[in-house]
């Protein structure tokens, strides 16, 4: 029962703190900040406490493997935004992150390093590749249900993933924790009611965000059978805290102008 009130009130909360970060400080910036492991890093702890720590480490590896598919997902989005409205660019996105989260598989059970190098390296492929926004925080006036259903939604898809956990095993679990739900939830609600670019600024924050989220993980399956579930959850929320604050600068610089709409 404790666990279950965890997952019933953490998760609205990073949602809903999410989503008015967006709304105050821009598109961007509530997409960097649902790349952090909102999802996947509480559906990992709790993955740990009701499974075990080898357990967890199996999904943070495939959390890993996940991560490339939230960055193919923000790339798909991005360009099909430019041209088509929000169902097409999330079924897009989605087919993208499916496509991208598969080919990690080879590499899952393996040393975590080599995997996260790989994962890396793709990523930062997916950011230069990416369109690039001008989006801003907007004086759009949204309707009062934005916000409670973002964060019903979001604790909907939390409580499947764990629930499903022993069905699914440790490595698909951790793929299945890394699905976009935030950013999806966030780029949707922003195309719908504010236009494509707003969305597009919200892929974007997610692909520079990340990088920080890369590390949580890696640290998360080499750490937490040797040092335990509380120190290795420790460092892991010291790296990202680490890495996010240099993401967050590269963020507020403008974004690349090689790769452009036409």
């Amino acid at each position: 029962m404790a666990l279950l009130l965890l997952k019933l009130s953490l998760t609205p909360i990073l949602i809903g703190g999410a989503s008015l970060a967006a709304r105050r400080w821009g598109p961007s910036i509530g997409g960097w900040i649902v790349a952090l492991p909102l999802t996947s890093g509480p559906v990992t702890l709790y993955l740990a406490l009701d499974h075990g720590t080898a357990f967890a480490a199996g999904a943070a590896q495939g959390s890993i493997a996940g991560l490339l598919g939230d960055a193919t997902f923000a790339l798909g989005y991005g360009w099909l935004a430019r041209r088509h409205g929000w169902p097409a660019s999330m079924v897009g996105g989605f087919g993208c992150f499916a496509l991208a989260a598969g080919a990690g598989q080879p590499f899952l059970g393996g040393p975590p390093v080599v995997l996260f190098a790989l994962v890396m390296v793709a990523m930062a492929v997916c950011l230069r590749l990416a369109p690039s926004t001008t989006a801003t925080a907007t004086g759009v006036s949204l309707p009062a249900w934005d916000i409670p259903a973002r964060m019903v939604i979001g604790t909907s898809i939390v409580l499947a993933v764990t629930e499903a956990a022993t069905l699914l095993g440790p490595q698909l679990s951790g793929i299945v924790a890394a699905f976009p739900v935030y950013v999806t939830i966030l780029a949707v609600f922003a195309h719908r009611l504010e236009g494509p670019e707003q969305a597009i600024g919200v892929a974007r924050g997610l692909q520079v965000g990340l990088f920080g989220t890369v590390v949580f993980f890696l640290v998360i399956s080499a750490a937490i059978e040797p040092a335990g579930i509380a120190a290795a959850f420790g460092i892991a929320i010291v790296a990202v805290a680490a890495v996010q604050s240099v993401s967050l600068r590269l963020l507020k610089r403008p974004a690349p102008s090689a790769v452009s709409a036409q």
